[in-house]
């Protein structure tokens, strides 16, 4: 596990449903800046270090250039290298710039979609406690269908990066402890491939 900085520089975004993309209306998604090693070993190091705060079924690719989300898990993703424009919370979102070092973690439900890339870029992806997510695009009908797993999507155990203590683990459990009441009262996530 990673030692949490002092410093460490975090950006939050909550995005609401849209009709199209229900996105995820209690948990924000975080951006780590610059956690990662970077380096030629920088892809290997980030697998390692996903799974061992029980982000797996890692996968190392790109980012896929549609509008997609998942309903059946929450989704990690470290910029090991290159970088890249993402487009978060659908057409209607915002876009976000990615480098190498940083770490992205999607809740079940934001879409996403690469809107450019540098020709180097190298994404690895995980998802927590060994699930596998389903793939889903934007429309009345899927969103319609989804939101009912999206609600069902436990909470992870630990942070993909931080572990048990993790800024992520505690702003997401302060979400879902301010919506439904006492602290902790949540379920624990899964994780897949897709990006």
């Amino acid at each position: 596990m990673v030692e949490t900085p002092e410093a460490l520089f975090i950006e939050e975004h909550l995005f609401t449903d849209d009709g199209d993309v229900p996105n995820n209306p209690s948990l924000p998604l975080i951006v780590y800046r610059a956690v990662l090693e970077t380096g030629p070993r920088a892809a290997a190091a980030c697998e390692v270090l996903f799974a061992g705060n029980d982000w797996s079924a890692a996968w190392v690719d790109g980012i896929y250039a549609h509008h997609h989300y998942h309903s059946t898990a929450h989704e990690a993703l470290g910029i090991a290298a290159g970088s890249v424009r993402v487009r978060l919370g659908g057409e209607s979102g915002k876009t976000v710039e990615l480098r190498a070092g940083d770490v992205v973690v999607i809740p079940a439900g934001v879409a996403h979609k690469s809107e450019g890339a540098s020709p180097d870029l190298v994404v690895v992806g995980a998802y927590p406690g060994g699930r596998t997510p389903d793939m889903r695009r934007p429309g009345a009908q899927e969103c319609e269908r989804a939101r009912r797993n999206i609600t069902e999507v436990a909470l992870p155990t630990c942070d993909p990066v931080y572990g048990t203590s993790g800024p992520l683990f505690e702003r997401w459990r302060g979400a879902i402890g301010a919506e439904r009441g006492p602290p902790g009262a949540g379920p624990a996530r899964q994780r897949q491939r897709p990006e």
